[in-house]
């Protein structure tokens, strides 16, 4: 299925573009025989509403395009979800998936952006992204050629507990800092526990709040939702930093993966695939 490259398209379009991406996240991760299966699961949606309806400017020919909206997937283990989004939006075929995390693909465990087609910022050490999406903020801002893009910052809610994320929540709030919108995938669940059994980043809102950000909440797997708070966030962006909290599930759409932190960096075997899929064709 390839999805129209236009913002018009529905939100049951939408709808059904994340349900073939998940199928894309279980093809893929199954077939490697690795790979974070249940983050990419939770980020669906919202990888959906971004590259389909949200960001603006972006054109899978002309990938570098100077006044494209940025995306940073900072939880940069979440792979097969961000690849499987490119290729359903034209970015490189979908039949490279099955190259994921080959010795000598420009799929990488992580996103390489000196490789893989689509792909703004290398990551992978967790925490790093907000301050380069910044970095870029500041970018576009000074450079009017660039057309005040916007950078979107993807990061887990575990990710939260790295202090590099409130280094760089601190500044941008103090300094009013305008274009950068994070996003957080709040699935409350990590590598091995709940958040709230490692370390509770409780309550996202009003940290963000008290950071001098912009925070809007949303149920991150409502797609009508969650592309008008994106969309919000997006013009909002203009006057300072916005956050978008996304309340996600972990194995998304899968039951058997739903919530359980066992799904974070697995790969579903033969019979756990086939059981999953069939779930997805419903």
């Amino acid at each position: 299925m390839k999805a129209p490259s236009t913002k018009s398209i529905s939100i049951g379009e939408l709808e059904l573009e994340a349900k073939e991406l998940r199928r894309l996240i279980l093809r893929t991760t199954h077939r490697a025989g690795i790979g974070h299966t249940g983050g990419s699961l939770s980020e669906a949606d919202i990888l959906v509403a971004l590259y389909f309806r949200v960001m603006g400017g972006i054109d899978p020919s002309e990938p570098g395009k100077a006044t494209r909206d940025r995306f940073i997937l900072s939880k940069g283990h979440a792979t097969p979800g961000y690849y499987s989004a490119l290729a359903l939006r034209g970015y490189f075929p979908v039949e490279a998936l099955e190259t994921f995390d080959e010795l000598g693909t420009m799929l990488q465990a992580h996103p390489d952006m000196h490789k893989a087609p689509g792909v703004d910022m290398s990551t992978g050490s967790l925490g790093q992204g907000l301050s380069c999406g910044l970095g870029m903020a500041h970018a576009s801002r000074r450079s009017p050629e660039l057309g005040s893009f916007r950078t979107f910052v993807l990061m887990g809610d575990g990710e939260l507990q790295e202090g590099q994320v409130w280094e760089a929540a601190l500044y941008a709030g103090a300094k009013k800092t305008p274009l950068i919108v994070a996003i957080v995938d709040d699935n409350r669940v990590q590598l091995a526990s709940t958040t709230d059994e490692a370390v509770s980043v409780a309550p996202l809102a009003e940290k963000w709040r008290a950071f001098g950000w912009t925070a809007l909440e949303v149920d991150g797997h409502d797609m009508g939702a969650l592309v008008a708070a994106l969309k919000e966030a997006r013009e909002l962006a203009a006057y300072g930093p916005v956050v978008v909290l996304a309340r996600t599930v972990k194995g998304k759409g899968v039951s058997f993966m739903e919530g359980r932190y066992e799904w974070h960096g697995k790969a579903p075997d033969d019979g756990q695939f086939e059981a999953a899929m069939q779930e997805l064709q419903s």
